[in-house]
């Protein structure tokens, strides 16, 4: 059996990244353009890539691959959370939505056709541009910067992206393997993560490139909240500027390079803002940062009312945020307390139009952050690991199509790594957070 782009054996696949991803077919040029302003020649042979004129294509294809694989986490991290409904009458997409465990059969895969693509499911993806990331450092490696004048600043955008390829698995995945290697827990792969990021951080200073060092404290402050590491977290997030942002990025040039959320609630109407993020207020205003509209209309399984998103308009271009000074606070707020929580929380709020906040008395802060990012995340990618992270339960019995939940919280293992890599066989593949 095949899922599109993704074939059974996940060894091969990464095999088959390293000849074809990487070192044969180049086609990123919405990719190119707007990281690297590049452009692609389509199709080189694999030797040609040991040429030192190669360089912007393998990085460009790289970070592009990133982009694939955050393009198949934002919109699988909102149908697991409850930020979205399903609303389509596709097996793959009602098998993610009622939480099913054998979501196991999906890995994930790129858009390869706009009208059918449901678009969840993001391990292939990202283990695609972990590899693929990591296959272009080798070969950088072997330059100099007489040979690629920019070669620090390669090899800086490449580390951080690495990094945040861990840091999402870790914060999506029951377990980890890496490179048919053997099952490593979400703590160790936090562990990695956080130490990509400090290499990150030293590359950034090296390349003397300000926003890949912002991008960096942002995504290791995730990490550290993420691991428990509160201190450290409080620490990096202080350290990002006001206003800062880092965008993933899409084009209409590839069918693969369109962004997910837009294709998926407004292309197809594939999926609808579920109930408890509709119709949220702020001192009886709507809120700014969950928009949404009741197009007063069933979706493709003339079942589900859809509720528009309304945060990703325009086209399938509109970037989606990857690292963001709002995030940085709304993790100081977490990890703070007193007027430093208010000030943290306001600042995160002001930043999405939103009056500051008022505080009941006798408030659980802890909730109040919660709810903050909740909202203020919303269709960002972040949900999963909060609910993990705070014990939020997940839904059960039946949920609007009459589909019984199943045990789904971080996602296990996909079958096409369970059943091919030798270091898993006869282990039990973890279904719950280990």
């Amino acid at each position: 059996m095949q899922y599109g782009r993704e074939k059974l054996r996940l060894s091969g696949r990464y095999r088959r990244i390293a000849s074809l991803c990487c070192l044969c077919v180049m086609t990123w040029t919405s990719a190119c353009s707007s990281l690297l302003e590049v452009e692609t020649p389509g199709l080189v042979v694999s030797t040609a890539l040991n040429d030192p004129a190669m360089a912007p294509i393998l990085v460009s294809t790289a970070l592009g691959e990133f982009e694939c694989g955050f393009n198949q986490w934002v919109p699988t991290v909102g149908i697991l959370t409850g930020e979205y409904w399903n609303s389509n009458a596709i097996v793959d997409g009602n098998t993610w939505a009622a939480l099913s465990f054998q979501i196991n059969t999906f890995p994930g895969t790129c858009t390869s056709n706009t009208l059918t693509t449901t678009g969840f499911g993001f391990y292939a993806p990202l283990q695609t541009a972990r590899f693929t990331i990591e296959n272009a450092q080798t070969i950088l490696g072997g330059f100099t910067i007489a040979q690629v004048p920019a070669l620090a600043e390669d090899l800086a955008q490449l580390q951080v992206y690495d990094a945040y390829s861990y840091l999402l698995l870790a914060e999506g995945m029951c377990s980890m393997t890496v490179n048919g290697g053997p099952m490593i827990s979400r703590a160790q792969t936090f562990a990695i993560a956080d130490s990509m990021f400090t290499k990150g951080l030293t590359l950034a200073a090296a390349a003397g490139d300000a926003d890949l060092t912002s991008m960096n404290y942002v995504g290791r402050a995730r990490t550290r909240l993420d691991a428990g590491n509160t201190a450290g977290a409080a620490a990096d997030a202080a350290q990002v500027p006001l206003n800062y942002l880092k965008n993933a990025e899409y084009s209409v040039a590839k069918l693969d390079r369109e962004n997910r959320m837009y294709l998926l609630t407004f292309t197809n109407l594939f999926i609808s803002v579920a109930p408890a993020y509709q119709n949220l207020t702020v001192n009886g205003v709507a809120d700014p940062r969950v928009p949404v509209k009741n197009l007063a209309k069933l979706g493709p399984d003339n079942l589900t009312t859809v509720w528009q998103q309304q945060k990703y308009l325009g086209s399938a271009t509109v970037p989606l945020p990857l690292a963001s000074w709002k995030e940085a606070q709304l993790i100081l707020a977490e990890t703070s307390t007193g007027q430093t929580q208010i000030n943290a929380i306001n600042a995160a709020r002001s930043a999405q139009g939103v009056t500051p906040i008022v505080i009941p008395a006798g408030a659980n802060m802890d909730s109040v952050v919660t709810e903050e990012r909740r909202r203020a995340l919303f269709s960002e990618g972040t949900r999963l690991e909060d609910m993990l992270r705070k014990k939020i339960p997940f839904p059960t019995g039946l949920n609007h199509k009459l589909a019984t939940y199943g045990p789904t919280t971080c996602v296990p293992l996909p079958l096409v790594e369970s059943q091919n890599n030798p270091h898993l066989s006869g282990i039990t593949i973890p279904t719950t957070p280990f």
